[in-house]
């Protein structure tokens, strides 16, 4: 016995650029890495060497029994410098698109993924009048290479791209939970939900379907803070899922809870369950997000574009997805149209300055760069194949790759 999702209901795993390919030495991120006196314990490096490694890794989704493959165009490569645009790395990743098709997969193409180029955050990033302009003309170089894509994401995360502004504005470092972090910039959010709709207005050319993906942090009341709860939620996640009011789709992206009290964010309670990120266990975060982002935006579909564990137990990865996808299935039965599940992520890749969170369903060998498939991988797999999860305990499913 077991629980059915829906017949076409797209299974697979994602990724990023600057996290897996390596060596993004145009972006900003990358100058932040290598820079003297930088506060990121850990630089990407190599990252995976998912630039020159990508068939190996599409090999490995189709293997697996997946149906779709989430991957970001990276933005510093195809325009590392401003109004001069790479064919070559446009190029490539029309190979990686072309990659997924032959291979029965679904590409997920996702324009904006955390990093911009170096000479964009130069002349302002995202506070520069010129933001919107420049992101639009960056979306309508990437058109050509999007023939047979069928879902783009424009803008990953824009309120935790938001929140982070905030928080170097105020010279500030991320502590605890993202949820914990200052409310987002207001004129980098501002630009951020104009830059979207410019990106749709260039995609509707294509008839793809396009929307943007956001951090959901599952805020809740604790001690009967409601009121302090929803004031604190609304510019850290509701006005972004607002602003896809209309979108083809939304992407949710669901990790962990953030409990809220009458002053704020309040600390992961000292005997909960945590994961390498230091965050709560906690697998019923994917069902109420998606139930979350279905009250606000009702009628639009939902992608579960990001969903995953840090934690180098295997099993426990198996154990907090078996949760997550139970309660995606519970939403789903009550009505919320969900499309899919994109697993974070592929690979062990690297997680914003430090290797040590292992999100992923593949271990990367972090000298030779060889792949090794978990159990956990073939676990999923194995939902993928027949569309059906195992009721019942999982630990005891899992056995050696």
């Amino acid at each position: 016995m077991g629980l059915s999702f829906p017949e076409g209901f797209l299974w697979g795993a994602a990724g990023s650029a600057h996290q897996t390919e390596g060596n993004n030495v145009a972006s900003d991120l990358w100058a932040m890495e290598n820079g003297s006196g930088g506060s990121l314990p850990e630089r990407s490096g190599d990252a995976c060497d998912g630039y020159h490694r990508w068939r190996e890794d599409l090999d490995i989704v189709r293997d697996l029994g997946l149906t779709a493959y989430r991957f970001s165009v990276e933005w510093a490569r195809v325009e590392p410098v401003e109004g001069r645009i790479s064919r070559a790395a446009l190029a490539h990743y029309r190979r990686v698109v072309e990659g997924c098709l032959e291979r029965g997969l679904t590409p997920v193409v996702t324009l904006h993924h955390f990093t911009s180029p170096l000479w964009f955050q130069q002349a302002g990033g995202w506070s520069s009048g010129e933001a919107v302009e420049r992101f639009r003309r960056y979306v309508r170089a990437v058109l050509p290479i999007l023939d047979g894509v069928e879902w783009v994401c424009t803008i990953n995360e824009p309120n935790m791209l938001a929140m982070v502004a905030s928080m170097m504005k105020q010279g500030k470092r991320e502590e605890g939970v993202a949820g914990a972090m200052p409310p987002p910039d207001q004129a980098v959010a501002d630009a951020l939900v104009a830059a979207h709709r410019a990106a749709r207005e260039e995609l509707g050319t294509l008839g793809v379907k396009s929307g943007w993906t956001v951090a959901n942090q599952n805020f809740e009341a604790a001690g009967g803070a409601e009121a302090e709860c929803d004031a604190w939620a609304w510019p850290r996640e509701d006005r972004f899922l607002d602003a896809a009011a209309g979108d083809d789709f939304i992407g949710v992206q669901a990790y962990t809870r953030v409990l809220i009290g009458p002053d704020g964010a309040l600390p992961v309670p000292d005997d909960a369950r945590r994961t390498l990120m230091g965050w709560e266990f906690y697998p019923a975060a994917l069902g109420n997000a998606v139930r979350h982002t279905a009250a606000r935006l009702p009628g639009v579909p939902i992608l579960v574009t990001e969903n995953g564990i840090a934690t180098a137990d295997d099993a426990e990865r198996v154990e907090y997805t078996h949760g997550a996808l139970t309660g995606l299935h519970d939403a789903i039965s009550d009505g919320i149209d969900v499309r899919g599940y994109l697993h974070w992520s592929l690979l062990d890749n690297y997680e914003w300055g430090s290797w040590r969170p292992t999100f992923g369903l593949v271990e990367v060998d972090r000298e030779t760069f060889a792949r090794t498939v978990k159990p956990s991988a073939r676990w999923l797999g194995g939902i993928a194949r027949t569309g059906v999860l195992p009721a019942g305990a999982v630990r005891e499913e899992l056995s050696p790759a």
